[in-house]
């Protein structure tokens, strides 16, 4: 994989332009990418950018959000449009295969592949790149592309908007280890765009449904278990649990965080029974890696404290799996 600055000839000229993330996109991969998006048009690129999912409902108010394409929905559109771009950007992912649907027609494609990442072990499937873990999100790292460009002044409010969205998002509102001092830098920058800081708050932490809190509510009586002989939490969701709240998507987003909330809690984890696979997320506080922890069980990885992983098992046994290796684990 090239440095990501021996891509910067690729865009000197307008040309037609392919951005993704990974499936089920959060804050930062749909932040990250409607950034670059505007960014892009704005230079004279032709742009296309396609979710690989369905965006979040707490996210949808984000600037340029109806023009991105939803895979899933309108495969057609993002295969034409992938067919005929001349160059390829991933982000927030270093992996093909976190796309999911497009990974093995992204992979087939010999064109430029650009990838925008702040995740551990980047797969050499990359034509280009960067991938800083030391970085508190992929727009922090969007935001350093655009000043590597040499455009900072070409940063909108619309940019501006989408790129604060990501980095409070994977910050936890800046209070994670990696708000540093750049990403503070970076939103003073941002502010100067006239961003509306309160209003972005609101519409993604204080924008739920009845039925979302009622939810929270439920999955914190009656699915959420503690293990203090470990400082560890376990909250597991069956198909079950979310047809009966009718859970959309998004709804989830957040929920393994709550259990770190509790004094002596160092390690939280969430599993979730998907449709077609059972899907962990950990947590944690302190010196516990569970990135490693991730990759070691659950065939997963991301960042020190926030990490994700699958099983191949069921449901079920996934869970009695999870509570057999607690013995192994030591988050304090």
């Amino acid at each position: 994989m090239l440095p990501i600055h021996d891509a910067l000839p690729l865009l000197k000229d307008p040309c037609k332009v392919f951005i993704t993330t990974h499936h089920k996109p959060d804050g930062d991969a749909i932040g990250s990418m409607l950034a670059l998006y505007h960014y892009l048009v704005g230079r004279g690129h032709t742009v296309t950018a396609v979710a690989p999912s369905e965006v979040p409902e707490f996210l949808r108010w984000m600037p340029g959000c109806n023009k991105l394409v939803n895979y899933e929905a309108q495969s057609d559109t993002a295969k034409n449009a992938l067919k005929n771009a001349d160059i390829i950007f991933g982000l927030d992912f270093n992996d093909f295969n976190r796309t999911k649907h497009l990974e093995q027609l992204v992979e087939e494609l010999d064109k430029p592949k650009i990838m925008l990442d702040h995740h551990l072990f980047p797969k050499p499937q990359w034509t280009y790149g960067i991938s800083m873990p030391e970085k508190s999100s992929t727009c922090e790292v969007v935001y350093d592309f655009i000043n590597l460009c040499g455009d900072n002044a070409l940063i909108t409010k619309d940019i501006a908007t989408c790129m604060y969205v990501g980095v409070m998002t994977d910050t936890g509102s800046f209070r994670f280890p990696a708000t540093t001092a750049s990403v503070h830098l970076m939103v003073a920058d941002l502010m100067t765009r006239g961003i509306d800081h309160t209003r972005i708050h609101e519409e993604v932490y204080d924008s739920w449904s009845e039925g979302r809190m009622r939810f929270l509510g439920y999955v914190l009586i009656e699915r959420m278990e503690i293990f203090r002989k470990y400082d560890a939490a376990l909250i597991t969701l069956s198909r079950k649990d979310m047809n009966l709240f009718n859970v959309q998507n998004g709804d989830t987003e957040g929920l393994v965080n709550y259990p770190l909330s509790i004094a002596g809690i160092r390690f939280a984890t969430l599993i979730t029974e998907r449709s077609d696979e059972v899907k962990l997320s950990f947590r944690s506080k302190g010196n516990f890696d569970v990135s490693k922890f991730a990759r070691l069980h659950f065939d997963g990885g991301g960042h020190f404290n926030a990490s994700g992983g699958r099983s191949k098992m069921s449901f079920e046994e996934t869970i009695l799996h999870f509570k057999r290796i607690l013995s192994d684990i030591h988050p304090k």
